[in-house]
């Protein structure tokens, strides 16, 4: 009876640096969420459901025009507040125990909180704005970058020994999470303009998706490089091994989804927000992966450097 009073009650007595990496993967999932749901909007049609900004037909909750079009829109907004407190307390947690965290760890949490409200800002442009296909791109990107600098921070806080052995692969991994995240936005400007509609219906913007299409090969051939790589490379540090692996299962599914996807003509929403929400995922497993072996191969040159010359 004890063990469950003491799994359920909160731990006081938990290190700064443990609270703040818990609250950062919270942060992570909910945005990873929010992505989602914003896919899952603009597949519906309901990216106007509610005509004004911040409010929803002038209320928290507009019980009387609520409908599945309308749900969308309002927890998508609901969501997004949620993340804003969170990264708000995220910024408050890292400036009250700044003497017990890494020194960098307050000002990563005060850029993502200014990227929350840049997100915020391009939200509400969105609707004001009649969901103008540059705002809507550059809000899918914002919502990236934040989830990218959210999952930096959480992996940055991780424990991790060196093992020396990364070699190339932190430039890999960074250049195929780079061309992974313009994909995205390729996808993004793809989905906003309506290019694959277009060009299935009236043979209009194929170029548009042409270019997404097309696109796919260079983040799909790199990121091959850094599993392949990954396998290859003698004794590297089992958590590199997972993101690699992590990496591999999430690049084969996407292309499948994007197959699928382009195959049935966009006709099965499920698909177009999974298409979404795993190339998000793919993104963020590659970052992970960037900034532990950027530690891996920075902590290793520091200790090779602090050996005595007559060892080297």
């Amino acid at each position: 009876m004890g063990s469950l009073i003491t799994s359920v009650l909160p731990a006081p007595h938990l290190h700064p640096i443990v609270r703040v990496r818990r609250l950062v993967w919270k942060l992570a999932l909910a945005t990873l969420v929010l992505m989602a749901v914003g896919s899952a909007t603009r597949v519906m049609n309901a990216g106007l459901a509610c005509p004004d900004w911040p409010l929803c037909y002038g209320q928290l909750v507009p019980r009387q025009q609520m409908n599945l079009q309308v749900f969308l829109e309002w927890f998508h907004r609901l969501d997004a507040a949620l993340i804003g407190l969170m990264a708000l307390w995220l910024c408050v947690l890292g400036t009250w125990y700044r003497q017990k965290l890494p020194r960098w760890l307050p000002w990563a949490a005060l850029g993502a909180l200014l990227l929350v409200l840049v997100q915020g800002l391009l939200g509400g442009l969105t609707v004001t704005q009649l969901l103008r296909f540059d705002i809507v791109t550059a809000h899918l990107g914002t919502a990236l970058l934040f989830f990218c600098s959210v999952l930096m921070i959480g992996t940055g806080l991780l424990p991790y020994q060196a093992t020396g052995t990364v070699g190339k692969l932190p430039w890999l991994s960074l250049l195929a999470a780079v061309l992974v995240y313009g994909q995205s936005l390729l996808g993004g400007l793809v989905a906003s303009r309506w290019a694959a509609h277009q060009c299935f219906g009236l043979a209009e913007l194929c170029q548009v998706m042409n270019s997404h299409i097309i696109g796919v090969v260079p983040p799909t051939l790199v990121t091959l490089g850094v599993v392949l790589m990954a396998w290859r490379t003698p004794a590297l540090h089992l958590h590199l091994r997972q993101l690699a692996n992590g990496a591999g299962i999430c690049l084969v599914v996407q292309i499948l989804l994007g197959v699928a996807t382009f195959r049935l003509r966009l006709q099965v929403e499920p698909l177009t927000v999974a298409h979404q929400a795993v190339g998000a995922m793919l993104l963020g497993t590659l970052v992970c992966f960037s900034v532990l072996a950027w530690r891996d191969r920075i902590s290793s040159r520091q200790w090779s450097e602090s050996l005595p010359s007559s060892l080297g």
